[in-house]
């Protein structure tokens, strides 16, 4: 079995980011929208920066208006997923783009994305988890709507709460109350920070929000005193370096500092983030660390024993997931 082949966990994906253009173009067909500037001559995702990538991120979710378009969506990013032969993903979900933040139309979102993701376990062996996230440049009001969309799902499927977005708006501890209530229904927590925001922004984030992952996180790497700190504490970075390549986080994949953080001690996983929008797929990124840094089986095999360790599921999931993890050779 070669490296590509082997089975993974992903734990951080956007379920909307994950959209394929063609599914996001088909569907704007349907509902007679223009989306026509936000695709390429190829019809791949356009965009010049991250400032940018977010304008056309919620441009392409514009057009997603109805459970029904997240049942099909859902089926369709598994359905990548399982490609690259994926067993495990956690998918950060926006209660802001599924009913506005509205209880009540979240959980109707909630049913159809669970079902879909419910038939692609017994279709195809997939196992999917939730993890509803507040959109930082939305503010910390609504943060907290975010938060009781997941309070009042909390369950088997949504186990987790997180915020993604624009990185320079606010501070990590603005969101402190959203963190809080979601601690306080027995979610897991996790938030970006490191990606744009410097090392300073991870340092909120485990001193403000308490955390246990951190989405990207790699810009700890600029203050060893943090990277020594996250490998004592056990603090758990889901990085992306095929999203950090394109955005110019990072000129080229030779400059992420993965292999560094790992060689410190800090438990690393692997992730695609928003896989169309980067040209990356989680077969890409096991090639590409392969060539890059030299990694070889048994270095793939650790990031998925880091990866199940750090999953937000029950113990009875993971179990199950660490046998689909077993290789013909294991």
């Amino acid at each position: 079995m070669s490296i590509t082949d082997l089975p993974k966990i992903e734990l951080h994906m956007h379920l909307e980011g994950a959209a394929p253009p063609a599914f996001i173009r088909g569907l704007a067909a349907e509902k007679k929208a223009d989306l026509s500037g936000i695709f390429d001559e190829r019809g791949a995702y356009k965009y010049k920066d991250f400032w940018d990538f977010l304008r056309v991120y919620e441009a392409a979710t514009s057009v997603l208006k109805t459970p029904q378009d997240y049942y099909r969506l859902t089926r369709a990013v598994l359905e990548e997923s399982v490609a690259s032969n994926v067993v495990y993903t956690e998918s950060f979900l926006a209660p802001d783009f599924c009913g506005g933040g509205d209880v009540a139309a979240w959980a109707d979102y909630l049913a159809a994305i669970k079902q879909a993701a419910d038939e692609m376990e017994r279709e195809a062996g997939i196992v999917m988890r939730a993890i509803p996230t507040c959109v930082r440049h939305f503010g910390p009001d609504q943060a907290k709507k975010t938060a009781q969309c997941a309070q009042e799902t909390v369950g088997d499927f949504v186990t987790g709460f997180g915020m993604g977005g624009d990185e320079a708006m606010g501070k990590q501890g603005d969101f402190k109350y959203a963190f809080d209530m979601a601690r306080e229904a027995g979610l897991r927590l996790t938030t970006h920070a490191g990606e744009w925001g410097g090392p300073e922004s991870v340092r909120d984030a485990i001193r403000d929000l308490k955390v246990e992952r951190i989405g990207h996180g790699v810009r700890a790497i600029e203050d060893l005193g943090l990277v020594d700190e996250l490998a004592e504490v056990g603090v758990v970075l889901e990085v992306c370096p095929g999203s950090n390549v394109a955005l110019g986080v990072y000129a080229k994949w030779s400059d992420h500092p993965i292999a560094k953080l790992r060689e410190r001690g800090v438990k690393v996983t692997v992730s695609t983030d928003d896989p169309p929008f980067f040209h990356s797929t989680m077969r890409s990124e096991f090639d590409n660390l392969a060539e890059t840094f030299g990694w070889e089986e048994a270095d793939f095999v650790a990031l998925n024993t880091t990866a199940l360790d750090a999953a937000f599921c029950d113990n009875a999931t993971r179990e199950a997931v660490a046998k689909k993890l077993e290789t013909p050779d294991a």
